[in-house]
């Protein structure tokens, strides 16, 4: 699987459960970038692993059978740009709606 589809099954848990995950650990403008309509704002592997919590990255890594290290390296470069993706409307979409797009 590659860093995009992990990006994928994170987003299987909830875009909303994601962004507050972003919220919660100081990555808010973060994640309201990559919602809104603007550029977005990078994120460090680092900051990544520490947003998901150590548990969630080493199932991502099992799942997609890469290294910790690949995997946030990849998810912190593909994850703006599915989450980007998923709200061309410059909003969280409705649970039918994002259902719609996977």
């Amino acid at each position: 699987m590659l860093a995009g589809g992990a990006a994928g099954t994170v987003l299987s848990g909830g875009l909303n459960d994601l962004l507050k995950q972003l919220q919660e650990s100081g990555q808010g403008d973060v994640a309201k970038s990559w919602v809104g309509t603007g550029p977005n704002k990078t994120i460090s592997p680092n900051d990544l692993a520490s947003a998901l919590g150590a548990d969630q990255v080493g199932l991502l890594s099992a799942h997609s059978g890469m290294s910790q290290n690949d995997l946030l390296e990849g998810l912190s470069q593909y994850l703006p740009q599915v989450v980007d993706h998923m709200t061309p409307d410059g909003r969280v979409p409705t649970d039918q709606e994002l259902s719609r797009s996977l």
